[in-house]
């Protein structure tokens, strides 16, 4: 079933419906992947250690939120 027809089909739904419906949509876009999660961490421990050893520079704060 393409998305223009999942759309048309849940138009025929009563409004109370079609909110649980979007809100459904919405909270499964929300859930936290926990692959992902692990991959950053994976990554930040690995920039940390190369700050921590010096193989790696730091950039000020200040430079980063410059305007323009």
């Amino acid at each position: 079933m393409s998305t223009k027809e999942l759309l048309d089909e849940a138009m025929k739904l009563k409004a109370e419906e079609r909110f649980a419906l979007v809100e459904g949509l919405i909270k499964s876009l929300d859930e936290p992947d926990k692959k992902l999660d692990e991959i950053w961490a994976e990554e930040a421990e690995k920039r940390l250690k190369a700050y921590r050893e010096g193989t790696l520079e730091g950039v000020p704060i200040e430079e980063i939120f410059k305007e323009g």
